[in-house]
């Protein structure tokens, strides 16, 4: 009987997909079963591919349009019966980790840790524990009690916005390429915002350095 720890190793990068599973299966209590290139295909993975643990990335295109993964995590953690969740992530926004954190997932794992952090938040995890890496823990500081957590999920059209802006587009140009008025382009991209956590335009331009979208 094969006793080992079976993973789902999923990020859209194929350098750091690669990177982590070839990492882990040094570690001979491990065996990663499956990996995954986006939501859609992470999700077909968890159906294919009995596993104990799934290492995601949350960078990744949502399912339906969505920005990013975190919708289909909030579906997926709610199963009574589930695999333990290890989120591995270079977000730095601690409203961000906070509201990951309160969605359930049971462990964060800065990309900017050692890898052996994988490993030791594997074997927490599947323990029963709850594991975050240094750099995430020193992130979040007192925000687990001082501060209401968001794992944001974005509309497409402030989505949208995101994505022109980040190419270097003023509001103006956003609004002129979008069909839309400067006024709403504004509201759109503020809204974003409250919904992750974002006080700054540094903040922002932050945010989206770490998504890879500057």
């Amino acid at each position: 009987m094969d006793s080992k720890i079976r993973i789902i190793v999923a990020d859209d990068h194929a350098v750091v997909r690669e990177g982590i599973r070839i990492w882990l299966e040094r570690d001979p209590r491990v065996k990663v079963v499956a990996t995954a290139v986006d939501t859609e295909s992470l999700a077909d993975r968890i159906d294919s591919f009995p596993c104990e643990v799934v290492i995601s990335d949350i960078g990744m295109r949502g399912i339906n349009g969505e920005n990013n993964a975190i919708a289909f995590l909030r579906r997926f953690l709610r199963q009574a019966q589930r695999p333990r969740v290890i989120v591995v992530t270079m977000i730095a926004q601690p409203q961000m980790l906070t509201g990951l954190l309160e969605l359930g997932v049971d462990g964060l794992v800065d990309k900017r840790d050692c890898m052996e952090a994988l490993n030791q938040a594997v074997i927490e995890v599947v323990d029963g524990g709850r594991f975050v890496s240094k750099h995430a823990g020193a992130l979040l500081g007192n925000e687990l009690v001082n501060v209401a957590g968001r794992a944001g999920v974005l509309s497409a059209r402030e989505w949208e916005v995101f994505q022109l802006y980040a190419s270097g587009l003023s509001l103006i140009s956003i609004a002129k390429r979008l069909e839309r008025s400067v006024k709403t382009v504004g509201t759109q991209r503020r809204s974003a915002m409250r919904k992750l956590g974002l006080k700054s335009e540094t903040e922002l331009i932050d945010y989206l350095r770490q998504i890879g979208l500057v």
